[in-house]
């Protein structure tokens, strides 16, 4: 807890001071308030001091950022509403300085509207006054502790990373921690297994999770890309083929499958598959059997197969686009991955892999995310997955001038946010308002549910009720 001291604390030259008082603000943390009303400035003075923070104080906005250009504090107390600027303006130009700043709001006049919009701005916290001196000694240290575990986080997210790194697989959301007790127990036992998801997903991950923790581990891993053989050159491509089979068959040639021998072949995009060629697929899966183009007969080969594919298997079955038996033949096994939207307690750990990932490739130092950036990152529905998620830090990294990612670095989807129509509340209970509002504040905050709890005004019980009230 902060201690307030019984005089005001204002900007203050450390070479003055004495001894034991000079070493303890030399590791004090600047703060600077903005409010044009004077009285507030020195009440908010007199509140905070203490050897904890370094206080500078403005009241105008071009001077307080005038001393943030030139004192760069940690954090700043910002009046919403200031003389000559609108809204939000002032945090916008205060964050223009230094995106690493936090900025906590204080306003007399509360609204959920702009308490939402100060975080997706990129306020740290938004405080309504009145208050009194033991509410923002505890807004404060609640600060100093997020900044605190900030710190150790940014010292700690490698080791975080890697031990919940999986064969590849980035996470600790139930459903991937779960996908990573799937793959254990299927590993060692399948022949074939079918692995679905969205584009992006991680679908050759798994395949080649499946394969390393297998009984072929050692041998080869091999990738066919149904979707990008041309349809007249498949059969020979997949099952191989022997010198004159036709035209230009110089040579024999082995084939994805007779590569694979004591392996693991991934069909990608199975769903590609040509409807003439499936009856020799199921063969090689029923009797691990392969017969080259041209060859009046068949060879052994030792092979598990996964078939991945992002599209709805039963679908085709209906669309008689896919054998009804080579379908159950393949689904003896299947694994769902999950969406990146429907895991996203994952994505700071993967932002933090990929930062560290792309900060290494292109020699830059250790790359962070802004709170703006990231509460802009939390909005978006990433259709690319992880995949649209590693090329966006891809390419934050590259052309970011310093080690800090704005939103102004971000791709446009992400920068104008979701353009879905808002909820028509004309209709909602009050409980079904207070619960859009509670998740509304939850995605600004990151899911931070101690922040989103401080933010509403209610304990953080209150909030898992009002959540686990609304699934009911």
């Amino acid at each position: 807890m902060i201690a307030p001291l019984t005089t005001a604390s204002s900007t203050t030259d450390r070479r003055q001071m004495p001894g034991n008082r000079a070493a303890q603000l030399a590791e004090a943390v600047d703060l600077l308030i903005i409010d044009d009303d004077p009285h507030m400035v020195r009440l908010l003075t007199s509140f905070i001091a203490s050897p904890t923070f370094r206080i500078t104080t403005a009241t105008t906005v071009e001077e307080g950022c005038r001393l943030a250009a030139l004192i760069r504090p940690a954090i700043v107390l910002l009046d919403l509403v200031m003389p000559g600027v609108e809204g939000f303006e002032a945090l916008d130009q205060i964050l223009a300085i230094d995106a690493g700043i936090d900025v906590m709001m204080v306003t007399a006049h509360y609204s959920p509207e702009a308490a939402v919009e100060a975080i997706r701005r990129g306020a740290f916290d938004y405080v309504t006054k009145p208050f009194s001196t033991e509410y923002l000694h505890k807004r404060l240290s609640g600060w100093l502790e997020d900044a605190q575990r900030r710190k150790q986080a940014l010292r700690l997210d490698g080791e975080l990373v890697k031990a919940f790194q999986f064969a590849g697989i980035i996470g600790r959301s139930p459903a991937i921690l779960d996908l990573f007790s799937r793959i254990r127990r299927i590993a060692p036992h399948f022949e074939t297994a079918v692995v679905t998801g969205e584009t992006g997903t991680g679908k050759e991950l798994v395949a080649k999770a499946l394969h390393t923790l297998g009984q072929f581990s050692s041998g080869p891993f091999v990738v066919c890309n149904c979707a990008a053989i041309p349809e007249h050159l498949f059969e020979s491509e997949l099952f191989g083929h022997v010198r004159g089979a036709f035209t230009g068959a110089n040579q024999d040639r082995a084939g994805f499958v007779k590569a694979a021998h004591r392996g693991t072949l991934l069909l990608d995009e199975i769903g590609e598959l040509p409807l003439h060629l499936q009856p020799k697929l199921l063969r090689l899966l029923q009797n691990r059997e392969s017969q080259k183009l041209g060859s009046p007969h068949p060879e052994r080969v030792d092979v598990r197969v996964v078939a991945a594919t992002n599209r709805d298997l039963r679908s085709l079955v209906k669309e008689h686009k896919l054998r009804e038996d080579l379908y159950y033949r393949l689904s003896t096994v299947e694994i769902k991955l999950p969406r990146l939207g429907e895991r996203r307690e994952d994505l700071p750990m993967l932002q933090r892999h990929f930062l560290d990932l792309y900060s290494t490739r292109f020699g830059k130092g250790r790359m962070n995310l802004t709170r703006r950036a990231q509460a802009a990152m939390s909005r978006y529905d990433w259709p690319g997955n992880v995949r649209e998620l590693e090329n966006v830090i891809a390419g934050c990294c590259m052309m970011a001038e310093g080690t800090t990612i704005d939103v102004h670095y971000l791709p446009e989807q992400l920068r104008l946010g979701d353009k879905q129509a808002p909820t028509d509340r004309s209709t909602m209970t009050m409980a079904q308002m207070q619960l859009s509002h509670a998740h509304q504040v939850l995605q600004y905050v990151n899911g931070n549910r101690a922040r989103a709890a401080a933010m509403l005004g209610i304990g953080r019980a209150t909030l898992y009720r009002l959540i686990a009230n609304g699934r009911d």
